[in-house]
């Protein structure tokens, strides 16, 4: 008789909210942090380079909270 495995999906939950200008020093934080990793890749110090697209993702990321949060400040405004 086989077992059958169910993998079970979890959420991420939003665990902090984080206001405008704590997001956008996140994202200069990471946007620095890609390019000393673009810097470091072209050397050939990096070991793992898909660091680069995860930070990449993360950036965009932050682009969005950022946007988000500032249409909901627009709505709570009018």
């Amino acid at each position: 008789m086989a077992i059958i495995k169910k993998s079970v999906k979890t959420t991420k939950n939003a665990v902090e909210l984080k206001t405008i200008d704590q997001l956008s020093s996140d994202l200069v934080a990471k946007q620095d942090e890609l390019i000393e990793l673009k810097r470091g890749h072209k050397l050939g110090e990096l070991t793992n380079p898909r660091v680069i697209t995860v930070t990449r993702k993360d950036i965009a990321r932050l682009h969005t909270a950022i946007r988000a949060a500032q249409i909901a400040k627009q709505k709570e405004n009018n």
